[in-house]
């Protein structure tokens, strides 16, 4: 019996090479391939999901798909090439793992050749909304519905002529079918995400998790840009009607999204923007958005792209029959995500650029119950937070994370992507509130009246009411007690919050139970910011908590 092989074409084929860059992929040593789909928009994007059997179509239009084994970052696969004209600059250590350029090379080499004869997709995009510095950068993947992830979530061309003279400055190859293995190429795992700032590459493989490519191009930008006086920041950030910015520092799952999409407020970026002489600019073109258990009422905005054509939506359960979704289900991740274009936000700020921020808010989910849901820092103060990081790590968002909330300290508010040591962050960040005159508050959207498991979890209306006294003003006109570990100003009162929440002591039942957990909390700060001491100012040191009775 004769076996024919099918000759079947994918729905774009004919389109593929319309947008193509001059600059083609053999730069990248990628030869011998079979069909490469350039630039492909949103709608050829759907169809070739669809042919290829990569993600299916939910109520309304989003794109539901699975990731696979990975359905959060894989931060112990992270490797930093060590190369002479980089690396006495990188922090190197836990997130900074440095790999051998032989070994890097090696890897590469077997990715080029196990390519070969196999379809790939580019993107041709940027990263930067300022045009002053922006960072052109290519993706390329093996699958469809990661070059309609990087459509959503970076900054798209403006014209086929500006593809067609498309040069990138970095580039990201993302092929979750590839495996290392771990005893040639010196990975932790077959799974592994390697950046080589030398040859401008950053290599995926064995991980279909789209969040490996946003934060890929995050760490980049985070190397890069502080080189020339940017900060770089893991932020959201907003503006009001009176063009006064604000920043929202914070890890994942402390309300960074959800809070910085206020209707009344233009969006200029939810997740990692750079801080120039200029002002604030976005890197991104997208949200990248947690939605289990998303409330139509309390993040209608979000809630809204769940059920908007063009909208990727990660590990996210369905009716296969229905194609009703459900964001109540954490049967496969609680890190349920949506990717879309940041234009879907009906209030976002078109340009995602605006001036200097008039508040920073560094966000810190608590889960110990005891810090208050909003203090003002002195700029020393804001310094000592922003390179400690406090926050406890909600389950999802990153491998072996249980249920249960784990306290952890995060230089930067994001140290898995902070490329120089956190003070080199820090000093620029200490420059720029001082000549801004920037006002700095820390905000607890963690628990409340009991740690974990007895308390329950700040209000989300409660919040929302203090953030919009302290971002009009409102706060800087009341009364304040000094925090007796922690030295910071707290509110005595803010109208439509009630008194005893502003005061965490009066909502625990148990006052010496809340003593005990803070004078905890307290140790737990000074001991993680011992590793940071001695590069510090003795002024920021002082501005930490005290170990005392009280």
């Amino acid at each position: 019996m004769s076996h024919y092989i099918l000759d079947i074409k994918s729905p774009a084929v004919k389109e593929a090479q319309a947008t193509k860059s001059e600059y083609g992929l053999k730069n990248h040593g990628l030869t011998n391939l079979n069909n490469v789909y350039w630039n492909l928009p949103t709608e050829a994007l759907y169809e070739e999901v669809v042919f290829r059997r990569e993600g299916r179509i939910s109520y309304l239009g989003p794109v539901v798909v699975d990731t696979g084994k990975h359905t959060a970052r894989a931060a112990n696969d992270k490797f930093v090439v060590r190369e002479t004209s980089t690396e006495d600059k990188i922090w190197w250590g836990q997130y900074n793992r440095p790999f051998t350029e032989d070994k890097f090379n090696a890897t590469f080499q077997r990715l080029q050749g196990f390519l070969q004869g196999r379809d790939l997709f580019v993107q041709d995009c940027f990263a930067g909304a300022d045009p002053n510095y922006r960072l052109p950068v290519r993706i390329i993947s093996e699958l469809a519905w990661h070059s309609l992830f990087a459509r959503n979530m970076f900054i798209p061309a403006k014209s086929n002529d500006e593809l067609r003279k498309f040069v990138p400055e970095f580039t990201i190859l993302a092929v979750p079918s590839f495996k290392a293995l771990p005893q040639v190429d010196g990975t932790l795992s077959p799974t592994f995400i390697l950046l080589n700032f030398d040859q401008k590459i950053c290599i995926i493989g064995n991980s279909g998790y789209g969040g490996e490519i946003k934060k890929a191009v995050f760490t980049v930008l985070n190397y890069l840009l502080p080189l020339n006086g940017v900060l770089s920041m893991h932020c959201s950030a907003n503006v009001g009607k009176d063009g006064a910015t604000a920043l929202f520092f914070g890890l994942s799952g402390t309300g960074k999204t959800t809070l910085s999409a206020d209707p009344k407020r233009g969006l200029i970026g939810d997740d990692e923007h750079g801080w120039s002489d200029e002002g604030i600019f976005n890197f991104e073109g997208g949200c990248y958005a947690k939605v289990i258990a998303l409330s139509p009422t309390a993040e209608p905005q979000i809630y809204a792209c769940t059920r908007r054509f063009g909208t990727v939506l990660e590990n996210v359960a369905y009716d296969p029959v229905t194609r009703f979704l459900d964001l109540e289900d954490n049967s496969m991740t609680e890190n349920t995500r949506a990717a879309y274009p940041i234009h879907y936000i009906d209030n976002a700020v078109p340009e995602s650029y605006a001036g200097h921020p008039r508040n920073i808010i560094m966000l810190t989910c608590d889960a110990s119950g005891v810090l208050p849901p909003i203090a003002k820092l002195t700029p020393e103060q804001a310094m000592y937070h922003f390179i400690s990081g406090y926050t406890s790590k909600v389950a999802g968002t990153e491998i072996d994370l249980g249920k249960e909330p784990e306290i952890t300290f995060s230089a930067c508010f994001g140290a898995p992507f902070m490329v120089h040591h956190p003070y080199y962050y820090a000093e620029l960040l200490k420059n720029k509130i001082n000549k801004h005159d920037v006002n700095c508050w820390l905000v607890n959207t963690g628990w409340t009246g009991g740690q974990y498991g007895v308390g329950k979890r700040m209000s989300i209306q409660h919040t929302r009411r203090l953030l919009n006294a302290a971002l009009d003003g409102e706060l800087l006109d009341v009364e304040y007690r000094a925090d007796p570990l922690f030295g910071f100003q707290v509110p005595v009162q803010c109208e439509g919050v009630p008194e005893k929440v502003l005061d965490p002591a009066n909502t625990w039942e148990d006052r010496d139970a809340y003593k005990q957990k803070y004078q905890q909390l307290a140790a737990l700060f000074i001991e993680n910011f011992k590793k940071f001491s001695a590069g510090c100012s003795p002024e920021v040191i002082a501005a930490g908590p005290v170990k005392k009775d009280f």
